[in-house]
């Protein structure tokens, strides 16, 4: 691998460890974490600190910087679609007490993979489920996955790992489980990803119909009795977005 290639992958995965539960931390825990000499990593640091995409926070420890934050300004406002999404995703947080999120499609014709780009635990009830912080999501094990996948017309590639006994990795099999989600214009999965959480999700569309995203929930699996009602309440809010977007079913 060229080195300016490895250099950038080793800072975006530091960059990755940043996250809502771990907002700042020491040097000596991230070399630590990742597995790499301090000297390394501090030599990262520096780069990171002096570009602006981290910051000292007190004795030893750094926190993500504000160029990130210009940075997410200057995405969400290239995506018209993101602000209505992102409010509905809060409602359904609220109302549901479980963890709901956006999902994207990202890649071409040589593959794809699953963005989680937001979440929302607002009010929610219980314990965590598999994937609350992570970003790239498993197309093939989780709701929104399935749902994008289906709606995009795209196979299941061969070789996919088996999560749990329930995971889908069977291209032939896909087909027909796709077809049905395109019919019912929703995606369910079932202790696919983890053995006790499961997952709803629908589809945001803007003008046209062109599909967005995947609005969806992350939920235990005793709680898919009451599926009718979150698929209602799922169902309302992405109308909601699209009608504001300018979709016209």
């Amino acid at each position: 691998m060229p080195r300016t290639l490895s250099t950038v992958e080793h800072a975006v995965r530091l960059l990755d460890l940043f996250d809502a539960d771990h907002t700042e931390w020491t040097l000596g825990a991230l070399a630590r974490r990742l597995g790499q000499p301090t000297s390394t990593v501090h030599e990262q640091l520096a780069t990171l600190t002096a570009t602006g995409l981290l910051a000292r926070a007190g004795r030893g420890r750094y926190r993500l910087g504000w160029r990130l934050l210009k940075l997410s300004s200057a995405l969400y406002l290239s995506l018209l679609w993101y602000a209505p999404a992102h409010a509905a995703m809060e409602r359904v947080a609220r109302g549901t007490h479980l963890l709901a999120f956006l999902c994207v499609l990202e890649g071409g014709s040589d593959g794809v993979r699953l963005l989680c780009i937001a979440r929302s635990v607002q009010g929610r009830d219980g314990p965590p489920v598999a994937g609350e912080l992570d970003f790239e999501l498993p197309l093939h094990a989780t709701a929104s996955g399935k749902l994008l996948l289906a709606l995009a017309e795209r196979g299941l590639s061969p070789g996919l790992a088996a999560l749990t006994p329930h995971t889908l990795t069977d291209p032939a099999a896909w087909a027909g489980e796709a077809a049905h989600i395109r019919a019912g214009d929703f995606a369910q999965t079932r202790d696919e990803w983890m053995t006790g959480t499961s997952g709803l999700a629908v589809p945001l569309r803007g003008e046209g119909g062109q599909v967005l995203a995947a609005l969806g929930v992350s939920l235990p699996t005793p709680r898919l009795r009451e599926r009718e009602g979150l698929l209602r309440v799922l169902g309302d809010a992405a109308a909601e977005v699209g009608w504001t977007l300018g979709y016209r079913p």
